[in-house]
Order: structure tokens, then sequence, then C-alpha cells
């Protein structure tokens, strides 16, 4: 499993969504000046977790996108699925037990790995991932995600 830039800036955004979810309607203005993404490629990203049902979108003054689910209830693997069709496929194969044994030990134990790894971030919410960058408690002592600032 490669993640790619294209899945961490999504990430990232839907970090900063649920970082002010109470908060109301976020525009993509905002998340470009608070996390450094161009709007236009915030758009691309946005365009794509709204057709797989992630956020929902607001016109008009007071508008912006909000999560379309509680941060709990959306996990990291969901937002790279939306975004990333590589990360799709490889959320849809098969059980790493069911790989074929034609298939050399080195492709085999990178299936399975790839496997293990999307299982984890599966387990991994947005609220999670949220509750990690206010405690700073991210393992290894950076914020998760790249996030560039600390909650308010």
């Amino acid at each position: 499993m490669k993640l790619s830039t294209k899945g961490r800036y999504a990430v990232t955004a839907m970090l900063e969504l649920a970082l002010r979810h109470k908060q109301g309607p976020v525009t993509l203005a905002d998340i470009s000046a608070e996390q450094s993404i161009s709007v236009s490629y915030l758009e691309q990203l946005f365009a794509q977790l709204r057709k797989h049902g992630l956020v929902t979108g607001l016109r008009g003054p007071g508008g912006g996108y909000c999560l379309r689910r509680p941060p709990s209830e959306i996990s990291i693997a969901d937002v790279l699925r939306a975004v990333d069709e590589s990360i799709e496929r490889s959320a849809t194969a098969p059980d790493p037990a069911a790989i074929p044994e034609e298939r050399p030990d080195s492709l085999r134990a990178w299936d399975q790995l790839s496997h293990r790894i999307f299982n984890y971030l599966d387990g991994i919410s947005l609220a999670e991932a949220v509750a990690g960058q206010r405690s700073g408690d991210s393992g290894s002592g950076d914020k998760p995600f790249g996030l560039a600032r600390s909650a308010a």
C-alpha cells in the first residue's frame, strides 16, 4: 500500500474539518491557508469526498464544507478509499490468506502487509486522530498526519 500525496492531503483536509466540526462549515480557502494546499487541488479532492458521501457542501455566505457523518464514524481508510483508486483496489482485495500461491513470497508478503496497514487505518477514526492531536499523543511526538497547528 502506497500513501499518495492525494491521500495525505485528503486526510489532512478531513482532519481540519473534524477539528472544526462543531463550528459550522469550513471554506476551502480556510483549509488552504491553514494547511498550505492549493484551493484548486482541494476542489478536486472535495469533489471526490462529496461523491463518496464523506462531506457535504453548503453554498452562499457562511457556506463551506462539513463532515456528512460524525468524525467518529469516518475512518482514515474511508478518506483514502474516496480519493485514491489504488487504495480502493487494496481495500477490496481478497483476504491475504487467499493470495495465490504462485505469487513470489516477497510479493505475497507485501500484499499481506498492505492489507494489514489498510485494516489498521480502517480502525482509526477522524475523531481518534483529532483526539491524538489535541492531547499530543501521536506516538513519536510529532503531530499526526502533518497537521500544522494545534487544535483550538
